[in-house]
């Protein structure tokens, strides 16, 4: 049996026993700290749903204890605070970038998307403009994590 026979058989074996991700696993649940009156938020969430993310969403009147707990430096807040995998999610953080975070699992505490950009996931509209995720560690350092000008392709 060759190489790409013993693939196809790999994969047939694993369909039939229901293993359809059988190199990939599916990513941690997220928790989403938002307003119960943001929309932009609402949108955010359903751009991870549309990315395989399960997601879990708790409304809070105040996100400012939530960002103080998790350590989100003021500078780089957002309208929302998420957890996945031991990091911290703050703002309209593109699922692409989320994933890059949970597979190379630097030591940073989170990324952010500061304010909320035009364009961004959950921010969609006629106007675009570019922006970056920022990866942040302890000391509040931030640097570029990945950069993104329109037109996007989420």
């Amino acid at each position: 049996m060759d190489r790409r026979d013993w693939i196809v058989k790999a994969a047939a074996l694993g369909a039939a026993l229901g293993c359809g991700r059988i190199f990939a696993a599916a990513p941690p649940e997220m928790v989403v700290y938002k307003s119960p009156t943001c929309g932009c938020c609402a949108d955010w969430v359903k751009h991870l749903r549309g990315h395989g993310f399960p997601v879990k969403v708790v409304e809070v009147a105040d996100l400012g204890p939530v960002r103080q707990r998790f350590r989100v430096p003021d500078r780089l807040a957002a309208c929302h605070t998420a957890l996945i995998g031991g990091y911290v999610v703050e703002g309209h953080v593109p699922a692409s970038a989320i994933k890059r975070l949970l597979a190379e699992k630097p030591g940073v505490i989170g990324l952010s998307v500061p304010g909320m950009p035009l364009g961004s996931p959950g921010m969609e509209g006629p106007k675009s403009e570019a922006f970056s995720t920022l990866a942040f560690d302890e000391r509040g350092t931030a640097k570029v994590f990945e950069s993104y000008r329109p037109p996007y392709r989420w």
